[in-house]
């Protein structure tokens, strides 16, 4: 489970996350979702640890700050970073050991098949492509076996068919009871895997949609509807289907 509470990070005087709060549990998949410029990318640094932020942030009940909560979190970020000098399997050595987790060869060469790594696992993190990068990164999340894992923007630079195999795994994570966030603007390529939707603009959670609520409502025309983004087209489209945007729910109140 991943709990966020108060969340609040600032810039020098500009409020970048506003006590921002939210909980995505076992196995469900949520999706952090806004326009460039929300907040998101602080949200989900401030959850990975790399910032520091006031609130409270817990990873399957223990401190976001915690060794325990470090060692079933994954984290895959938007931008890859590769070691230059290391191969590719041993990047995923590297985490292995680092984590302490115990791995089988079948496991790892099963990873590199799905993500077509196979003959690529020799060359160095200075020879791949950012679409390779990503790849490495998504292995390196995967191997440890996390509880909860974050992915910020994580089908950005990747081919059709990494892009279908991501979203197999995550799926295939969901079912084994771990906890996924997902931080994203490319509302077409989480249509299908999200349980719980949390919009995001200018700093604050804005509204909070689990599927079973929003029903047959379209989510792009409820992003669009709740954050102003993309014009009067879809409010008009929205009323000519005789279906009104489904209100954001914030501690009960309707923030709209």
């Amino acid at each position: 489970m991943l709990e966020v509470m108060e969340l609040t990070k600032k810039y020098g005087k500009t409020l970048a996350a506003d006590h921002i709060g939210f909980t995505v549990p076992d196995g469900r998949i949520g999706i952090l979702l806004g326009p460039n410029g929300a907040g998101k990318s602080t949200v989900i640094k401030s959850i990975a640890g790399l910032l520091r932020y006031k609130g409270v942030i817990r990873i399957q009940g223990q401190d976001a700050r915690s060794l325990e909560a470090k060692r079933c979190f994954a984290y895959v970020p938007e931008l890859p970073c590769m070691y230059d000098a290391l191969t590719v399997r041993e990047h995923i050595e590297f985490i292995t050991r680092a984590y302490g987790v115990d791995v089988t060869q079948e496991e790892v060469e099963r990873l590199f098949r799905r993500f077509e790594l196979t003959d690529k696992q020799e060359k160095l993190g200075s020879e791949l492509s950012k679409g390779m990068m990503q790849k490495v990164s998504i292995c390196c999340a995967l191997v440890i076996k996390p509880r909860v894992i974050l992915l910020d923007e994580p089908m950005v630079g990747l081919d059709p068919a990494a892009i279908k195999e991501l979203k197999e795994v995550i799926l295939e994570l969901k079912a084994e009871g771990c906890t996924v966030l997902i931080s994203t603007h490319m509302l077409e390529m989480v249509k299908e895997l999200w349980d719980v939707t949390f919009v995001m603009d200018k700093g604050h959670i804005i509204g909070t949609y689990p599927r079973e609520a929003v029903a047959d409502e379209d989510l792009e025309a409820l992003y669009f509807a709740v954050t102003g983004h993309g014009g009067d087209s879809v409010h008009t489209q929205t009323a000519a289907n005789g279906r009104d945007a489904q209100k954001p729910v914030e501690n009960g109140r309707d923030v709209r």
